[in-house]
């Protein structure tokens, strides 16, 4: 997955690669490669050539607020598939729309059922972030073509929790 990331104003490309349990990030290109394993909800152990730091992510605002060793930065993340996802508004979204996990946590309720009509918006599930409950919403009106996930389960940012057509 590949993301943009403003940390602080500073603009970085960042790509997840998962292997196996853990996730390869490469930042900026090849100049920068580290292993990330999440050890608790919002606490990320990450090892960049070979040295070893635990970060803490938690929502802030509209974006996170990322704390490593004595430094605390501001971030937004940004999905390049955002932008192609919401420029027409969430009611004109047409054909099949995957709808992907904003960030990590656990899904706490699954507000829908597969085969079920949705409208634009409509809540779909519930999230459980750094002990915040968020509502994940539909994208478009449509039909809810195929559900990913379960209640009590555990998603990465990114990651399909839904379809719907």
């Amino acid at each position: 997955m590949k993301l943009e990331i403003s940390l602080s104003g500073k603009l970085h490309r960042v790509e997840l690669v998962q292997i196996g349990e853990r996730m390869q990030c490469i930042i900026d290109g090849p100049r920068l490669e580290g292993d990330v394993v999440k050890i608790a909800p919002g606490i990320y152990s990450v090892l960049i050539e070979g040295e070893s730091f635990e970060a803490r992510i938690e929502p802030e605002g509209r974006g996170l607020r990322a704390s490593v060793a004595d430094q605390e930065w501001q971030a937004k993340v940004r999905d390049p598939r955002e932008w192609r996802r919401n420029r027409a508004g969430a009611g004109a979204a047409e054909g099949r729309q995957n709808v992907l996990a904003p960030m990590p946590g656990k899904v706490l309720r699954v507000l829908v059922q597969s085969g079920e009509a949705v409208e634009a918006r409509q809540g779909l599930f519930v999230v459980e972030a750094m002990k915040m409950q968020n509502e994940i919403r539909s994208p478009k009106a449509g039909k809810v073509e195929r559900l990913f996930v379960t209640e009590g389960q555990t998603v990465n940012v990114g990651e399909t929790l839904a379809v719907i057509g």
